[in-house]
């Protein structure tokens, strides 16, 4: 088992896996840095990392978990979480729950503050994961799946539009 304890001075950020990078004009208003900590403890269960974005800027685009529960502490910064219809200020040390849900637990942190907004994520990681995102129409399908023979890690992602749906027999 590694070390259980990661101090947060010591977690390296950097971008984000290029399968998550904005690009063209999303570029424009999702960053972020992030340091993933779970694998370093060895954890499960739960994922956690932190995560840095910059003024004026996004992390993720609006989405909601059918399946996993997240939580956020803001570290250090301000910015606003936007939840469902709700929008509600946060600043630091708020802890912010993101039940499992419809749209109504669709969240999206922003940094509307002058400095870098950073906080701590902390997640169930139940697997398959589907993740709507309202705003655009979109949803993903994400699995998970244990290392192939090679020690790779093994994983499925697919983001879709509901009308591009076809059917369970087409094919066949």
């Amino acid at each position: 088992m590694n070390r259980p304890i990661v101090n947060l001075d010591e977690v390296e950020l950097v971008s984000r896996p290029s399968a998550f990078a904005a690009s063209g004009e999303a570029a424009d208003r999702f960053d972020a840095k992030m340091g993933m900590i779970g694998p370093a403890l060895g954890a499960v269960q739960l994922g956690y990392n932190i995560t840095c974005v910059p003024a004026g800027k996004c992390a993720f685009p609006f989405h909601n978990h059918r399946v996993n529960e997240e939580m956020f502490l803001v570290l250090s910064g301000s910015g606003e979480i936007r939840i469902g219809a709700k929008v509600y200020p946060v600043k630091e040390h708020d802890i912010i729950a993101c039940p499992a849900g419809g749209e109504e637990t669709a969240h999206q942190l922003k940094n509307t503050g002058a400095d870098e907004l950073k906080f701590l994520a902390v997640s169930t990681k139940l697997s398959p994961e589907i993740a709507n995102y309202p705003d655009s129409g979109k949803f993903a399908v994400i699995a998970e799946f244990p290392p192939d023979a090679a020690g790779e890690a093994q994983g499925f992602r697919y983001v879709g539009r509901e009308d591009g749906s076809i059917d369970y027999w087409d094919g066949e």
